[in-house]
């Protein structure tokens, strides 16, 4: 992701910025209409395999998108085919992410015990977090030093090589069932399940700052003389690590509301520092901050879904979380890169947004808290 800044603008077309991450999370979130309900009826495993699969081809779809761009043979209006091509598999490739974490996550909390849920799914948290920051590293160093086309080809086989160990994993869901033609139909059945509202509604902000992070960051750090601008990525996403190891286990402890409005000042402090800096170091520890910040909300607010969630609801329950999820990137990437695009100037201002919600979701999470506990007394 940190590369493909870059690569949209060689091929003419920088302006469109923010559809690369808007476009991407709109495929999930299309995705989110039935892969929760499969994965309740159908089963974990399945909806995996087919996240996974995505993954494993886009790689590959997008070496052919780049031939064509660059191919006269192909060549309309001034190479604008490659362009809607590339934007087309960021829709396709969103679909890897509507259905694979729903299954994951539901899986896991097939297999754990109840209060042992959130240190769990901080555990499934850091291996996501590993490829998160190995991915943006690998794909920065493939992508200067060899081209495009390296990184887009080693995506592929190292989805490939996710596929075949999902292969080998256990479906959990009892008296699981093939896929039946009614799980795609979005107008029968749930959708959606209304016991996870809170815990999706506190992700908005979260992911808000996500998507405004993924689109402008990249230019960004560039600006400040990162040349392997994945590197950055890489220092968030292992802050993020290192605090997940902690937040499960806490939120398991002390709650979910209060951990999460510890996670919203974190997410205020570490974008406000990104919106003044000028300098490495200062991006570095407002990079820092912002990770910790991941690692403390992502956790926790899956596991206060699967809480919230009624008997045999889970994974409709988290796709539900993980369509806030999708609404909040694909709103900070859409009106981020549109603004960024046309003026540098908004970039401070940007992160300062994410700031002020990561307070104001801290605020209303102590209010919340401290009102459920008046009413209980």
């Amino acid at each position: 992701m940190p590369e493909l800044p870059g690569y949209l603008t060689l091929m003419g077309a920088g302006h469109l910025l923010g559809y690369i991450i808007g476009l991407f999370t709109l495929g999930a979130l299309v995705s989110r209409f039935f892969s929760g309900k499969i994965a309740d009826r159908a089963g974990r495993r399945v909806v995996m395999i087919i996240g996974t699969t995505v993954t494993a081809i886009a790689g590959f779809i997008y070496v052919l998108v780049g031939y064509i761009h660059n191919s006269s043979d192909f060549d309309i209006e001034s190479g604008m085919l490659g362009v809607w091509l590339f934007l087309g598999l960021r829709f396709f490739h969103g679909l890897s992410t509507g259905f694979r974490p729903a299954g994951s996550s539901a899986l896991l909390t097939d297999i754990v015990p109840v209060d042992r849920r959130g240190e769990a799914l901080g555990y499934l948290g850091v291996a996501g977090n590993a490829g998160m920051a190995g991915g943006p590293a690998i794909g920065s160093l493939l992508a200067v030093e060899w081209g495009y086309d390296s990184m887009f080809i080693c995506s592929s086989l190292i989805g490939i090589a996710a596929l075949l160990l999902t292969l080998r994993l256990p479906e959990t869901l009892p008296n699981s069932r093939p896929i039946k033609r009614s799980d795609l139909n979005i107008f029968k059945g749930k959708n959606f399940e209304r016991a996870a509202w809170p815990a999706a509604l506190s992700l908005l902000p979260v992911a808000c700052a996500f998507g405004v992070f993924l689109t402008i960051t990249p230019d960004f750090v560039e600006d400040l003389g990162y040349k392997y601008k994945g590197l950055f990525n890489t220092i968030i996403v292992i802050a993020s690590i290192l605090m997940r190891f902690v937040a499960g286990k806490a939120s398991d402890k002390y709650g979910r509301e209060p951990i999460l409005a510890i996670g919203g000042v974190l997410l205020f402090i570490g974008m406000g520092i990104l919106s003044y800096s000028t300098t490495q170091l200062a991006a570095a520890i407002g990079g820092v901050i912002y990770g910790l910040s991941i690692g403390i909300n992502m956790p926790t607010i899956f596991a206060w879904t699967a809480d919230l969630a009624p008997k045999g609801k889970i994974a409709l329950a988290i796709g539900t979380t993980l369509v806030a999820l999708e609404i909040g990137i694909g709103f900070g990437a859409f009106v981020s890169g549109s603004l960024f695009s046309s003026d540098f100037s908004w970039l401070p201002w940007l992160y300062r947004f994410c700031a002020i919600s990561g307070m104001i979701m801290a605020i209303v999470l102590i209010y919340s808290k401290r009102k459920s506990v008046t009413t209980m007394n």
